[in-house]
C-alpha cells in the first residue's frame, strides 16, 4: 500500500521559487536529497509510488516521488536522507495547518495533480491562498 510524506517548505512561497533556489544551489545532475532527522518507520510503503507533498505559506502546492530512503550517521548525528525524483509535480491548493517535521499522509487525503493542460495554475493557487487568508476555506 503506498503512503506519502508532507512536509512544509520553509522559505519558498511556490513551487517556482523551490525551483529557482534549486538551481541556484545545486549542479543540475546532483541527486534531490531531502534531510531530515528522523527516519520514517514505514519505509516499504513509501518508496512503493510514495510522494513528498510540500506545505508552501499553508497550502500544499507540489509533490515529488520518492525514489529511496536511507538512514545515515550512528547516535546524535544520525540523519535521514530521502531521495527524491528531480521533476516537481504541480497540485490543487491544499490548506494544510504548520506543524514541525513531516507527517504521513494517506492517498485518499492526498491532493489531486494539477491539469498539466492548464494555463494558469498560479491563478488558482492566488485563489485559494486568498480564500484562506480571508477565512473562506
Amino acid at each position: 500500500m503506498t503512503l506519502h510524506l508532507v512536509k512544509l517548505c520553509v522559505g519558498c512561497d511556490s513551487p517556482e521559487d523551490l525551483l529557482v533556489w534549486r538551481r541556484a544551489t545545486f549542479k543540475p545532475d546532483d541527486p534531490w536529497i531531502l534531510r531530515t532527522r528522523q527516519t520514517p518507520r514505514r519505509l516499504a510503503e513509501l518508496v512503493d509510488g510514495g510522494s513528498l507533498y510540500r506545505v508552501y505559506r499553508g497550502l500544499i502546492l507540489s509533490r515529488q516521488l520518492i525514489l529511496g530512503i536511507d538512514t545515515i550517521g550512528e547516535g546524535p548525528t544520525r540523519r535521514c536522507e530521502v531521495t527524491l525524483d528531480p521533476h516537481v509535480i504541480g497540485t490543487t491548493p491544499a490548506p494544510r495547518r504548520a506543524f514541525q517535521g513531516w507527517r504521513y499522509l494517506q492517498p485518499n487525503d492526498a491532493p489531486p495533480d494539477l491539469d498539466q493542460t492548464a494555463n494558469d495554475e498560479t491563478l488558482a493557487r492566488d485563489f485559494a491562498r486568498r480564500l484562506r487568508e480571508l477565512g473562506a476555506w
